[in-house]
């Protein structure tokens, strides 16, 4: 194993939480059979193993199928899943989705739900096991406490940012029959910043191999950052300078976060070293086994591209780039090229791969930025992923950590915030410091002024569909540059979602085959079952059931 694979480490820990501490009430000494509770005294280092398994959910609630990673980009302007000659048309889902008709009972409106929650009902678990002594953890309660309350807003933010009004659960031992009252969204918000202001002073500063993967102080201001970004969207009230003074502290740590001098090196196969990730979510294919752990590149790739990167598994090859964002790049950036797989695929001896279903059958695989209709497409159609290395020989999962928080995400937040509060060339410099790794064969190009990030948009909105084109334009956006920057940078990173709906773009602007269709489309609709079984939840303006 390599010393510095700190994934490895952590999946382990992940694993043997769950025999250590899931239900039983001892604890086994391989030298006398078992030993009382009481005689466990842990120390730093058994940390992880003691709160790994609260962090267990952030695999499922972000990448599994229908996750938040689907229902971030696939209503988004960025990211399509048109029908396939292989299928990928699932009942309408990921068109529904697109198209911002989706209904009360949808899988993807209730993955997200019921992940999340089991992530914090695990905290809760955990916290409840601490506080009753069931979990001594003697002069490291403290931070420990801290710790899981951090992951547990992280884990409100997810709620928070997809359905508004959802219950508040600190408890674990609850009645039998208990059904939690409804929050609004602003008290979900109000709780997840108290959440994390509270728990700051006791988090560890440390980054290091023992904080890898966890919360320590500057993945807990990442996520403040996140939550005063978005106050004006989950509040009405703006949080500009709350944000910026988040951002200026991890900035200022000398924690040794940086931006890498290659964007790449942040989605590499052995990325747990980067010194750009904030907070990463450990997936390695050695113990991470779910089959949906971490697919994109099945998702994406068409089937004839299992030859490519000599995968264990064919793919299926649905998902794709919507062209119209495509064609907001300019031709140097280099996270156009790095990102994207576009133009003749080949095998790794250097075959020229073919198109295998559908009405090109033969013909060679010639990936093309069209796409003639969401419910038609052939193999050729459409850019495909790769922002996240695909290993030659990778299985169905990915061997690449998922970077949720990235330090250069640190420094955009505090770019837009000085925009939206007047100091646009402060934002400039920022944002030409990020652009100038894009930039590095033609440097001229880095530079952003002020006044160009107060203008509007490049991307040309409107419908492309076979029955109808229209063009929109972006010009009316307000910074809509900025969000322009925010989307060549942190494209298939899911969130595109979050960053459409805070600059007043998700749901009134067309875009491919999606026309506007409510702004209460901006939140998802509560689950009808989990309404049906808990009667103290309204559902979300908007929705009728």
């Amino acid at each position: 194993m390599n010393t510095h694979k700190y994934k490895n480490a952590l999946s382990i820990l992940l694993i043997s939480l769950v025999a250590f501490f899931s239900s039983c009430t001892k604890l086994y000494d391989s030298s006398y059979g078992e030993i009382l509770v009481d005689q466990f005294d842990p120390t730093a280092e058994d940390v992880p193993a003691i709160i790994g398994n609260a962090y267990g959910s952030w695999v499922p609630i972000l990448n599994h199928w229908n996750g938040f990673w689907r229902v971030q980009e696939l209503g988004a302007d960025e990211i399509v899943i048109p029908a396939r000659p292989n299928g990928w048309v699932d009942g309408g889902i990921y068109r529904r989705v697109h198209e911002h008709v989706w209904t009360v009972d949808e899988d993807i409106v209730y993955q997200t739900w019921d992940r999340t929650y089991f992530g914090i009902a695990t905290c809760n678990r955990i916290l409840y096991q601490i506080e009753s002594g069931f979990i001594p953890v003697g002069d490291i309660k403290e931070s420990v406490v801290a710790e899981l309350r951090v992951l547990r807003a992280a884990y409100y933010y997810v709620l928070c940012d997809l359905y508004g009004n959802v219950p508040i659960v600190t408890d674990f031992d609850v009645p039998e029959g208990y059904l939690p009252e409804q929050n609004t969204r602003k008290e979900v918000y109000d709780f997840i910043v108290s959440e994390i202001n509270e728990s700051l002073p006791s988090l560890s500063e440390e980054r290091s191999a023992a904080t890898y993967g966890r919360f320590n102080k500057w993945a807990a201001l990442t996520l403040l950052a996140k939550m005063y970004l978005n106050a004006e969207v989950y509040t009405g009230t703006a949080h500009w300078s709350d944000c910026v003074d988040a951002c200026n502290q991890i900035i200022n740590s000398g924690a040794g976060y940086v931006m890498e001098a290659n964007q790449k090196s942040v989605f590499v196969t052995e990325n747990q070293n980067s010194a750009e990730i904030i907070f990463g979510i450990a997936i390695d294919d050695q113990y991470t086994k779910g089959w949906n752990d971490f697919d994109i590149h099945m998702q994406t790739c068409q089937p004839s591209m299992q030859a490519k990167y000599n995968l264990t598994q064919t793919p299926w090859g649905g998902m794709c780039a919507i062209p119209q964002f495509i064609d907001t790049f300019d031709p140097d950036d280099s996270r156009l090229t790095a990102n994207f797989m576009r133009g003749q695929q080949y095998s790794t001896t250097g075959e020229e791969l073919k198109v295998t279903m559908g009405g090109l059958v033969g013909q060679p695989l010639n990936l093309i930025n069209e796409v003639p209709d969401i419910g038609f497409s052939e193999e050729i159609h459409g850019f495909r992923f790769e922002k996240f290395e695909i290993g030659l020989g990778s299985s169905n999962v990915l061997n690449n950590d998922y970077p949720l928080f990235r330090y250069t995400d640190v420094l955009m937040m505090k770019a837009e915030c000085l925009l939206r509060t007047g100091d646009a060339d402060g934002a400039a410099a920022i944002v030409s410091e990020v652009r100038s790794r894009a930039f590095q064969s033609n440097p001229a190009k880095a530079t952003v002024t002020g006044a160009e990030l107060m203008d509007g948009s490049v991307y040309d909105y409107g419908l492309r569909t076979q029955s109808a084109e229209t063009h929109e334009g972006g010009d009316d956006i307000e910074y809509g540059r900025f969000l322009d920057e925010l989307a060549w940078e942190f494209n298939q990173e899911g969130r595109r979602r979050q960053d459409m709906i805070r600059f007043g773009v998700y749901t009134t602007k067309s875009f491919f085959a999606h026309s506007p269709n409510g702004d209460y489309r901006s939140i998802y609709p509560i689950p009808r079952g989990r309404r049906e079984t808990n009667s103290n939840l309204e559902q979300n303006p908007g929705y009728v059931e």
